[in-house]
Parts: structure tokens; sequence; C-alpha cells
């Protein structure tokens, strides 16, 4: 078993082209001859053209592409600033601790952890989409503006399940950030972030689309942007643009110990959640409560099922949940779910994302040589994980 090393990015506390055009005496000639002599050719290079590229992704890069796009994309991001009240036991003897941080109970101290995060305003009205580690359980929430003004926001929806969350701050006629799409991104497509890394607000790295399609820990289900453009704890919650200025993700996640390995959750989602969270306040995901993985020969041998079976090795039941009451045990093999034959982890999440919570689903279900059927009552993914 591989252990992945994941860190949301809370934090405490451009590449140019040029094109050259050279010609010698005997072309030019050749070109001013055809113009009929009538004519002056102008080879100096446009410093930003915007004509699109051969593939029609985006403008080709001039001198001035990314700056210009960086400064009118900055004005939609926010840096948001979190306070969080802690309470620790202490130890007996409350050495080492100043006088005055114990609580009423004695043994306990109080202290507040700062944090750090971005965010990007998605309605002129005062909505802005971040991440739900950014916000967290904190009790205070500072948002400030490109403009520099600065507001107090309050946390309006969270989905903890995608990791997004909704932040209000009382204000209007506010810059809405441009979103795209992540459905026709290519390895290799540019990619902006914008952030604030160790509350350096504002702050704008360049590089590449990586890979399409990763999960990472529980974060994702093989929807993840993965991109080389730096980003650091503090970047969470802001935009992932492509080289038209639009953005395309919402930055998460980085591989700890490794470098320019990123990851963002892909607009499309990110906007469909913020949608919900506006119009109904929560975001209603189908939940069975298990952990899969798939049957191989020697978990076929392990378990004592006949060579060749084929099926999903439930690894784990989730206390009390839909899974646990529906009878689900470790080691348990689910061979089909509503009906359908499965053969791996996926096509079980994929069958049961059909469903809606309170929906009732069958699962078939292998133990120790004996088949039966499991009625599982779908639930709604828990609200904090």
């Amino acid at each position: 078993m591989i252990a992945v090393l994941i860190i949301r990015l809370v934090s405490s506390a451009g590449v140019h082209t040029m094109l050259n055009y050279k010609t010698t005496a005997a072309a030019m000639a050749l070109a001013v001859g055809i113009a009929g002599c009538t004519q002056q050719i102008d080879t100096r290079p446009t410093p930003n053209t915007q004509q699109p590229s051969p593939t029609g992704q985006g403008p080709y890069l001039g001198v001035n592409t990314v700056s210009d796009l960086a400064a009118e994309a900055v004005k939609s991001v926010v840096n948001i600033d979190t306070k969080t009240s802690v309470v620790m036991r202490n130890d007996p003897y409350r050495q080492g601790v100043p006088f005055g941080m114990f609580d009423e109970e004695p043994g306990l101290r109080k202290f507040e952890i700062a944090g750090t995060g971005t965010g990007v305003i998605i309605q002129q009205d005062g909505f802005i989409l971040t991440n739900n580690h950014v916000v967290g359980k904190a009790n205070g929430i500072r948002v400030t503006l490109n403009d520099k003004r600065v507001f107090n926001g309050k946390v309006v929806g969270r989905d903890s399940y995608t990791d997004l969350a909704l932040v209000k701050i009382p204000a209007t006629g506010l810059p809405v950030a441009r979103l795209g799409s992540a459905k026709k991104l290519r390895p290799g497509d540019y990619a902006i972030a914008i952030g604030s890394p160790a509350g350096l607000s504002e702050t704008v790295t360049l590089g590449i689309v990586s890979a399409l399609g990763r999960t990472i820990g529980d974060i994702g289900e093989g929807g993840l942007v993965q991109t080389d453009a730096a980003i650091n704890p503090g970047n969470s919650g802001g935009p992932l643009l492509n080289i038209s200025g639009e953005v395309i993700g919402i930055n998460t996640a980085i591989r700890k110990d490794y470098q320019n390995i990123g990851f963002a959750i892909p607009i499309d989602t990110a906007n469909q959640i913020a949608r919900q969270l506006i119009n109904q306040g929560m975001v209603a995901h189908p939940y069975v409560g298990i952990m899969m993985q798939d049957l191989t020969e020697e978990l076929n041998a392990a378990l004592r099922m006949p060579a060749g079976s084929k099926g999903v090795v439930v690894a784990k039941v989730a206390s009390g949940s839909p899974g646990d009451e529906a009878g689900l045990q470790t080691g348990d093999v689910i061979t089909s779910v509503g009906g359908q034959s499965v053969t791996t982890a996926k096509e079980v999440q994929r069958i049961v994302k059909t469903h809606k919570p309170g929906d009732s689903i069958s699962m078939t279900v292998s133990r120790n040589g004996q088949e039966s059927t499991a009625k599982v009552t779908v639930g709604n993914y828990p609200a904090e994980r």
C-alpha cells in the first residue's frame, strides 16, 4: 500500500514568447515588387497579439499576455484571513504556560490559530468561492479585496465532500471572475495561478496543466486538474486560469515533499456546487459509508473465493453508516449493485451516484461462500469529515 501525503493549502500566519521575423534583402525586394512598389512592409512583431492559436485553445502568447490577464483577473481575487479559537488540555502542573491563558476549568488553555487563504468573487453582491478547509471552523473571517477594502466575512454554505465553501461579505458592485470550463483541457495547456501563498496576496505564477482526472487521498474522485504552476499553503481557494484569463479550477492541494505538483477542483464542479449552496444552502451527496478494494487473485485466495471470482471487496465499514445498518461487513465481496454486475470500486461508486439520499439500493454480497442480498438505504454524505 502506498501512502499519499497531501497538504491542503492553508497557511498559518511569465513565460514570454516573441515571434521574430527575419527576411533577406532579396525576399524583401521580391515582396515589394509584388506589391507594385507602392507599399512599405512593417516586419516588426506585434507585442501582444491576440490572434487565436492554431489549436483554437486561446491566443498566442505575446510579450504582455500573462501580465495583462493577471492584471484583470486579480480584481476578482480576495485574500482570506481567519482566526480559530482552540482549547487544549494543559499538563497538570501548568508548566511553561503564561499566566492568564487558562480557561475557567483548571487544566485547560485557550488560544487562537491564524490562517490565510484565497477566494474568488463569483457574484457582484458579495458571494466568494473558496475551499472548505480555508474557513474550517473559524470564528473570525476577514476578507481583503484587490482595492484594499476589508470586510468581515460569513460562511453561508459549505460542502466538505468537495472541499468547497461560500463566504458572503456585505458589498455590492464587485468585479466577478470570468468562469471557463475544464472539460476541454489538455495536458500541456498553459495554467496561471493567483493567490496568497504565505500571506503574500496577489501572487501570480505560470505553468501548464500537467494531467487530468487525478484522485489524491480522499479528494477528487478522479476529477482533479494537476498543474505545475507553483502553488503553496495560502493558495487554497484561489483561481487557476487558462491562457484566455478564464477560471478553470480552484486550487486545493499539493503533494508534500515534492515540487510543483498541485491540484485544482475543476471549475465546472465548483460552480455547480456553488449554485446549489446559493440556492439551497446545502449539497446532497449519496453516501453508503464503505471503503472498497478491487478483488485480485491474492484476495481471492485470502478470502477463499473460487478462482477467477469477480467483485469488489469491502475493506472497511463506517460505524453507523448506511452500509453498517444494512449489515455489510469487512471482507464481504460485492458482486452486483442495483442489478448490475460490478468488478471495480469505481463501478460501485458510479452506480451509487445515480441515486439520491433516501433511495433503496440492493447489493449482492458473497460472505464465506454464501451469497445474500443487502438492502442499503442511501444516506447523505456527513457534513464534517
